[in-house]
């Protein structure tokens, strides 16, 4: 599916159209996915339902992704605008496209993590979990999973 933003950038859900080097080399650097490896990104879009952002040449500047069964529950994930391309909505697009795709809808839970954008996801709903002793995680340090030292 495709959708036009007013100042002629276009999202789309094609995963073939997703630029793994312009994704992963800004989730490789961001605070929730340091260091993560080429191969583990292209894995994880494979796996996910994908929102690009492009402009009208076709560079991608946005990127957002859900995982998902597609009929209970979707964690949103990998949210992002290039810098260079922040103050133009692009946000609120990509994260609005990611929220009404139809394989998205009558989900019962949507979660997300974020450290610095809670009044963007409070804005479609998101709030904090009610009760969150009920969480668990398993969480393993990127460095020895990846690799790196």
């Amino acid at each position: 599916m495709r959708w036009q933003h007013p100042a002629g950038f276009e999202a789309d859900d094609a995963a073939s159209r997703i630029d793994l080097d312009v994704v992963h080399g800004f989730l490789s650097a961001a605070y929730w996915a340091p260091g993560m490896p080429r191969e583990v990104m292209a894995k994880a879009i494979a796996g996910s339902l994908n929102v690009g952002v492009y402009e009208p040449t076709g560079t991608q500047v946005a990127y957002a992704r859900a995982v998902t069964d597609r009929a209970t529950f979707a964690w949103i994930a990998d949210v992002f605008v290039l810098e260079s391309h922040r103050g133009h909505g692009l946000g609120k697009f990509v994260v609005s496209t990611l929220l009404e795709h139809p394989e998205l809808q009558g989900l019962r839970r949507m979660m997300l993590a974020t450290a610095d954008a809670h009044g963007l996801y409070r804005s479609y709903g998101f709030d904090d979990v009610q009760d969150p002793s009920m969480l668990l995680v398993v969480q393993r340090d990127a460095a020895s999973l990846y690799g790196q030292s």
